[in-house]
Parts: C-alpha cells; sequence; structure tokens
C-alpha cells in the first residue's frame, strides 16, 4: 500500500481554490450527507463541539470514500491530542489559537516524526494501515498538512515570522475571535474587522502563503476570497438546518 495523498495539500500549493463546509454534528450520516455535496473539503470541529479522537474516527471514515478531503480542527494546539488524531488517520490538521511563532513551531513539531518534531512514533495505527504502508515514518510528512489559525490582533502582530516557518502549509484567519479582539465580540461582519481580514489576508498571499477563511455570511466570504484567500468554508451545518429550517416554518406562517 503507497501513502495515500493528500489532495487538498496538492491543490493549495498550487494556488487552485478549495470550497469547503464545516462539521460541527458529529454524527457519521452528516458527514457522509455533506461529503457527497460536491465540496472540496469538510471541516470536523473538534474545538467548540463535544467531538473528541474517539469521535472522529467514525467520522474519518463516513468522508473517506468521497472526492473530499476531511480537515479536523482539534481543541487545542496539544501535541498529544494532536497524536492521536494523526494516529487516527487525519492527514489535515487545522490548529486553533496560534498566538506566536513558537507556538506555530510547536504545532509543526507536533506533526511530525523525529529527528524533524516529537510526534510519538506508532507502527500499527490507522493512519499507517495497520502497518501496511511500507516506511509510514519516514515519509508520512510528505502528505500531512498542517494549517494554523490565527485569530487575534496579538497573532496577526506575528504573521511576518509565521509564514517563514518550514512545514506550515496554509494559514487560516479566525474572524469571530478577531472581531472579539478588536473590540467588536459577534460582529464579524464590521468594517475594522472585515478590513482588517481583507488586509491579512492580502498580506498572507502576497507572501506566498496559502490563506484560509470561514464565514456563512457570503459577502464576508467573497470578500476573503476576492482578497485571495484559496480554501474558504462557506457555511456550518448547523447554520445550514437553522435557516432551513426557520424559512420552511415562515411558509406556514
Amino acid at each position: 500500500m503507497d501513502l495515500p495523498k493528500n489532495a487538498f495539500k496538492a491543490a493549495i500549493k498550487a494556488n487552485q481554490r478549495q470550497i469547503g463546509v464545516w462539521c460541527s454534528i458529529p454524527d457519521p450520516s452528516n458527514v457522509e450527507l455533506l461529503s457527497n455535496c460536491g465540496y472540496d473539503w469538510i471541516l470536523l470541529d473538534a474545538e467548540h463541539t463535544p467531538m473528541d479522537s474517539t469521535d472522529l474516527m467514525p467520522l474519518l471514515r463516513a468522508a473517506a470514500p468521497y472526492p473530499i478531503t476531511a480537515i479536523v480542527r482539534p481543541g487545542w494546539n496539544d501535541a498529544v491530542d494532536i497524536k492521536r488524531l494523526l494516529d487516527g488517520g487525519a492527514q489535515t490538521l487545522l490548529i486553533p489559537y496560534v498566538q506566536s511563532a513558537d507556538e506555530a513551531r510547536a504545532a509543526v513539531a507536533a506533526v511530525r516524526y523525529p529527528p524533524l518534531g516529537m510526534r510519538g512514533v506508532s507502527g500499527l495505527s490507522r493512519a499507517s494501515l495497520y502497518g501496511a504502508i511500507p516506511d509510514y515514518a519516514n515519509r508520512a510528512h510528505e502528505e500531512i498538512c498542517l494549517l494554523i489559525q490565527l485569530e487575534t490582533l496579538e497573532a496577526l502582530e506575528h504573521l511576518d515570522e509565521i509564514v517563514t516557518i518550514e512545514g506550515i502549509d496554509g494559514v487560516f484567519i479566525g474572524p469571530a475571535d478577531l472581531a472579539a479582539s478588536m473590540g467588536h465580540l459577534g460582529n464579524a461582519a464590521h468594517p475594522e474587522v472585515k478590513a482588517k481580514i481583507v488586509e491579512t489576508i492580502q498580506r498572507l498571499t502576497a507572501a506566498g502563503m496559502p490563506a484560509g477563511f470561514l464565514s456563512p455570511d457570503q459577502n464576508l466570504a467573497r470578500a476573503a476570497a476576492d482578497a485571495g484567500a484559496v480554501f474558504v468554508a462557506v457555511d456550518i451545518d448547523t447554520a445550514l438546518m437553522r435557516r432551513a429550517a426557520v424559512a420552511r416554518r415562515a411558509e406556514w406562517a
């Protein structure tokens, strides 16, 4: 068995736009449904949901038969949690709330085996197809895609250094926490926040670093895409469901 190729990593490196959807409902049937809707990637969110590494493996299996990349966001930049997610078969991770270059380097180290990093070695994990992939440990980093999330003004102060760190494949701008750090809690569409998002994505693009973004606000998502964002999540499963449910009920008012 050969090391599975990471289509998402190759696409963003080639500056090919990837449109995604956010998954907050930890149910394999939900992931299977979303994976068959034509999106390039699906984000399995273990930061703001009850998901953990045990819950995520069935979700990864649900997405696997479809031409979609499953990206996992752990709850924190934690080497133990990252190790478990990688061993469970995740190839692309989005690490939340990275605040400095040192924290970004720690994320790189967590996804790489020694001597490149500190990932613990297990020869019989799902990641290696239970030992069926020859030389997995020496080649895993070739197809692992590491995305880091910058989501405060403090984090953005370190952007120029962060984009030079080898091993980071993309930088995601988190609008909700960025808005909060700018004094606009709950208002990511505020003109000051929107301007900072656009400016930051333009800086990333100019530096040759693929930029990512999420917003169910289509105007904000379009602004990020127009600024150069390569991987854009355009909605969230819970938001899609609620909008549809409220709209249908209103039809019968």
